[in-house]
């Protein structure tokens, strides 16, 4: 609006000439041959030249270029700026995204630095079905280390007397880096997470943590480990906690070919990969999958642990799955990493989708807005800056097969085993 302004103003200078000059003519009628008069009457005649120039600098800055458009032939006409293929609507960090790798070490509070005798205190107490009511149930009943990721490959989670709980674990590993763990986000520590199964009702039973601890301290084995750990025998909720805490920080997973791509090992991704990954930035997954860890909920640049879910409301895929625990509303629900993601099947809050592919069209869909469209993969165009450590594709707004192909197979490049325990420094 700055040529409006100057157009106001240049219309109060020439006001203010014209009183001017209206003085000076009257005082002109008394006072005739009279100088002073007649070099006022000069300096009120400038005053409206000066303010006519300013209407007519601010007049054609304002309707000049329109006049022009209509009054020049066509050849001669400014061309229009070309216009963008497609808007990316959700565009957070799309453009430039820098890709990070996974810390080597996982951080730990200044209250339970991570140590060896604290970590293999932790594995026991991992793998210790004695911390449950009927003597069944560990830590590793639903965080299977081995072949399942960290979970557990059920829809929802089976405790004590084959109980189900109401949610799908997940994953154990990388959890060391996120800011905010269980899907509603409700720990803020793995400390705080590693309490709630053994005293849950649904999971391992114990009536509180005291329960547990005497229950281990029954046992002179334990005595001398918690004793080597924490420098006195004594065992309490609180030690428990911290032992299995110290013991998820060493189970993190810094070395997987798409880490070492980062790292600059241009052989580690394939070609579809990293299409995979141009698409995962270019159609707004890193939106919320941010970050080294791939969450918003991370320690890790994470700066906004939860998402409403679904996003978009109305798909068939919200009935289909059972998305939606209040058909009114979308559940908020705190964003998970989607490291090791293509070995923790089922999918979601509820394990309701049991494959990958599926999952990526149901995210597409009811988190991106975007329409399926199966066109050919040739259509997406990538560029990998090694330099940089961008890598970009063409913009668009639909997702088709070849897409979910390539961005399964760049998730399955997050894929990871747990660094041996020397290599973590613990």
């Amino acid at each position: 609006m700055r040529e409006y302004d100057f157009l106001l103003f240049g219309l109060a200078i020439a006001a203010l000439g014209a009183l001017a000059l209206g003085a000076v003519m009257a005082e002109l009628g008394r006072k005739s041959g009279a100088t002073r008069p007649l070099v006022a009457l000069g300096l009120g005649l400038g005053v409206i030249a000066f303010g006519a120039k300013l209407v007519l600098i601010a007049s054609f800055d304002a309707f000049g270029q329109a006049y022009l458009e209509r009054m020049l032939p066509d050849k001669l006409k400014r061309p229009a700026p070309p216009v963008e293929p497609m808007v990316v609507r959700h565009d957070p960090r799309l453009r430039g995204y820098v890709w990070e790798a996974l810390p080597r070490r996982a951080p730990a509070p200044a209250d339970n630095p991570t140590t060896a005798a604290k970590v293999a205190l932790g594995r026991r107490l991992f793998n210790e079905r004695r911390l449950s009511a009927d003597d069944r149930v560990a830590c590793v009943s639903c965080h299977d280390l081995q072949g399942k990721g960290g979970a557990d490959g059920r829809p929802v989670s089976v405790g004590i007397g084959g109980q189900e709980g109401g949610r799908n674990a997940p994953t154990v590993l990388n959890a060391a880096f996120q800011s905010r763990l269980f899907w509603d986000g409700r720990a803020a520590s793995l400390e705080e997470q590693a309490l709630g199964p053994l005293t849950n009702p649904l999971e391992m039973g114990m009536p509180d943590a005291a329960a547990a601890a005497a229950k281990l301290a029954a046992i002179p084995a334990y005595r001398d480990a918690f004793a080597a750990a924490f420098g006195d025998p004594a065992i309490n909720g609180a030690r428990i906690a911290r032992a299995i805490a110290a013991y998820e920080r060493t189970l993190i997973t810094p070395d997987t070919p798409y880490d070492r791509f980062v790292r600059g090992d241009r052989s580690a991704l394939t070609a579809q990969q990293q299409r995979g990954m141009a698409l995962f930035a270019r159609l707004g997954c890193v939106g919320c999958h941010t970050g080294a860890n791939f969450s918003g909920a991370s320690q890790l640049g994470g700066d906004a642990p939860f998402r409403a879910f679904p996003a978009v409301r109305g798909s068939d895929y919200e009935g289909r799955y059972r998305l939606t625990e209040d058909p009114n509303a979308g559940g908020v629900w705190r964003i998970p990493s989607l490291r090791n993601v293509s070995r923790t099947a089922p999918y979601f809050h509820n394990g309701a989708v049991q494959e990958l592919r599926e999952a990526i069209r149901v995210m597409a869909r009811v988190q991106l807005d975007r329409p399926f469209d199966d066109r050919p993969e040739a259509r997406w165009q990538v560029r990998w800056s090694a330099a940089e450590r961008v890598i970009e594709a063409r913009p668009d707004a639909v997702i088709g097969e070849a897409e979910v192909e390539a961005i399964a197979a760049f998730l399955k490049a997050l894929e990871g085993n747990p660094l041996p325990r020397e290599s973590t420094g613990s």
